[in-house]
């Protein structure tokens, strides 16, 4: 998966009903592009470079790992979906709604359809004030000043901070009463995909399995026999460290934590990879550690039929993993839902997502969001 950067958006309009425009851009914005991460408050400002109506102007910031001129494209789409026709001659004018983006990090482009940073964002003080108010310490890659700076070098001073406020589709989803979240599935379904994608969207501490630094892992799919217990108990000691390293440094009443796996995985394979005897021992060892670890509070089973599982595994290209049987998976599957069964105390939320394409179809995602929080 490609990087997730962080967007900030100029959004401003002067025609109509200018707040409902800019809550529809919002609205928008949430439906096609990203979860918005900040919305600043609300400016009137009178129109620069041409004679017209006053603007409402804010800033929003997201973060996204599409490539800039795809999102531009997106903005531009939803510009037009508002309503906007822009002009070809090149020239200023009234606007039921604008997006610009401002910033990308400390990303630098120019190419034909997109500059980087907005060229006129350091003069403009109806983009830098409602930027600072969401990231005074953003910094501008070519001028080397944050929005704060920046703000104090302009001199117009004509801008009027308004009461009216806007509604953040985010706040529908209200992931962040779980503090701990653990997502599991079966190999290939998505679980790092899906945890990297709610803590980047709510501001969550991501802890991710290491299991490629794991050298027995591609000598168990070629030799499961002999690698099987080392493999197991090489998984259980790494597992149960990074869990209890990465809770000891977080305040859990105060940090939201999403990780892509649970440490009971740890007895659900080991039971289907180790011989009778192996597995009672390592069972005794299991509870003897999971006793003191940190439950989730809201677990999320990723269940996907065998053929989704094999299409997924060879997509992702790990050579170790091509020749999974499709009889190992479904033994996994059933020794999740075994386990399932069992927990009468674990809060389980199953999601079915044979139909789901929820890294690249946005609506998949946002249908994933509105189940967690149902």
């Amino acid at each position: 998966m490609k990087s997730f950067k962080k967007y900030h958006i100029s959004i401003g309009s002067n025609i109509g009903d200018r707040l409902q425009n800019i809550q529809n851009a919002i609205d928008l914005i949430h439906l096609e592009i990203a979860i918005i991460r900040s919305i600043s408050p609300v400016y009137k400002t009178a129109a620069v470079g041409f004679k017209g109506d006053y603007f409402y102007n804010i800033c929003i910031s997201f973060f996204s790992n599409e490539e800039p001129n795809d999102t531009l494209q997106s903005l531009l789409n939803i510009e037009n979906k508002l309503g906007r026709k822009r002009s070809q001659k090149n020239e200023y004018e009234s606007r039921v709604i604008d997006l610009d983006i401002i910033l990308i990090e400390d990303e630098i482009i120019n190419n034909n359809t997109l500059t980087i940073p907005h060229p006129l964002m350091h003069e403009r003080e109806f983009v830098l004030a409602p930027l600072n108010d969401i990231d005074p310490n953003v910094n501008h890659p070519i001028l080397n000043k944050n929005s704060l700076e920046l703000l104090s070098l302009c001199d117009n001073n004509k801008l009027q901070r308004l009461d009216e406020t806007l509604s953040n589709p985010k706040d529908k989803f209200d992931v962040s009463k779980f503090k701990y979240i653990a997502i599991e599935g079966n190999i290939g379904a998505g679980k790092s995909s899906l945890a990297k994608k709610i803590a980047i969207d709510f501001n969550s501490k991501l802890i991710l399995e290491r299991f490629s630094d794991n050298p027995f892992l591609p000598k168990f799919y070629k030799e499961p026999d002999r690698y099987a217990f080392t493999l197991e108990m090489s998984f259980l000691a790494e597992r149960y460290q990074q869990i209890t390293d990465d809770l000891s440094q977080l305040n859990i009443f105060n940090d939201s934590i999403v990780s892509d796996y649970d440490i009971y995985k740890s007895l659900i394979f080991s039971k289907i990879t180790l011989s009778e005897d192996e597995f009672a021992l390592y069972r005794k060892l299991f509870f003897s550690m999971y006793k003191d670890i940190l439950k989730p509070d809201l677990y999320i089973y990723l269940n996907q039929n065998i053929d989704r599982l094999k299409e997924n595994i060879k997509k992702r290209g790990r050579d170790y993993e091509q020749d999974i049987d499709k009889s190992y998976l479904k033994n996994i599957n059933s020794g999740y839902l075994d386990f399932h069964k069992t927990q009468s105390d674990l809060n389980i939320k199953i999601i079915d997502i044979n139909d789901m394409d929820f890294v690249n179809n946005r609506i998949d995602y946002l249908s994933i969001l509105s189940s967690i929080c149902e």
